[in-house]
């Protein structure tokens, strides 16, 4: 199997998290009636991105809402790549984190979110660093159809992440990011384009639908581009989701067309 046919969700985020979690529950329904083998959520699925309230949210692996994700793709018969929620460890320190759960429930994945962002958005700061503590892997897991990377957000404008992930084999790299609309009308679908083409992979860009009435305001514009650069579907602001094709056998196609990762000059680079 050479295709991989995912649905990108881009949910509207509320403060209850039951709210978010049953929110999620009626969109796998409308996804259903395709077949599907991977949904993907946005960053901070099921919480406000307000880094204050991120340790009012936070929980355990293995706590109530991952159990609820496991038992969600075993059920749906999917991966499910759940976005990111904010984790707490045995030491109190906080991640924000992404999930990815195998067809039978089981978590074949973990990415703790590894660059952290701090920003100044016009009289307001954006300060992650006061709340979570960064991770410190890189991270590639295999399905059925090839390997996924996946990193989170600001991670994106990191070119070392996103090479080491296609160094292990990656062929596509999901991305949950909630870009702010500064950043994300000039960035967004730059970026995405701009690490396909670099590293011949599919990028998907999966963010919270837009909410102007939030303390943080999601650009939304949920995303998947090719290896060749070509915007395979994208989405406006507004809450909902696409369903496409991922064709690992299209990566091998431009790889060998216009072989840029073989002309590397790795005997030249510090």
């Amino acid at each position: 199997m050479s295709k991989c046919k995912i649905a990108v969700v881009q949910m509207s985020v509320h403060e209850n998290k039951s709210t978010n979690l049953k929110n999620l529950e009626s969109i796998l329904n409308e996804i259903s009636k395709d077949i599907v083998d991977m949904v993907i959520l946005p960053e901070m699925f099921c919480c406000p991105y307000e880094t204050h309230k991120f340790p009012l949210y936070a929980e355990y692996e293995n706590g109530d809402t991952f159990t609820y994700l496991s038992n969600l793709s075993k059920e749906n018969n999917i991966y499910l790549v759940a976005g990111s929620m904010p984790e707490l460890d045995k030491e109190n320190n906080i991640y924000n984190t992404s999930y990815v759960f195998n067809r039978e429930g089981v978590m074949i994945a973990k990415h703790r979110k590894i660059h952290l962002f701090d920003m100044q958005l016009g009289d307001k700061f954006v300060h992650e660093s006061k709340t979570i503590t960064p991770g410190n892997n890189v991270t590639v897991f295999d399905t059925d159809f090839g390997k996924f990377g996946l990193c989170i957000c600001y991670d994106l404008r990191f070119p070392e992440i996103f090479r080491t992930m296609v160094n292990e084999g990656a062929k596509a790299i999901i991305t949950p990011a909630a870009f702010n609309m500064k950043t994300g009308p000039c960035h967004w679908e730059l970026l995405f384009k701009a690490r396909s083409v670099d590293n011949q992979v599919y990028t998907i860009g999966c963010a919270p639908a837009r909410n102007y009435d939030d303390a943080y305001i999601s650009f939304g514009n949920s995303i998947v581009v090719s290896p060749w650069g070509d915007i395979v579907n994208k989405l406006d602001e507004k809450e909902g989701f696409f369903i496409c094709d991922i064709d690992f056998d299209y990566v091998d196609k431009i790889r060998n067309e216009l072989p840029v990762l073989n002309h590397r000059r790795l005997d030249l680079y510090k």
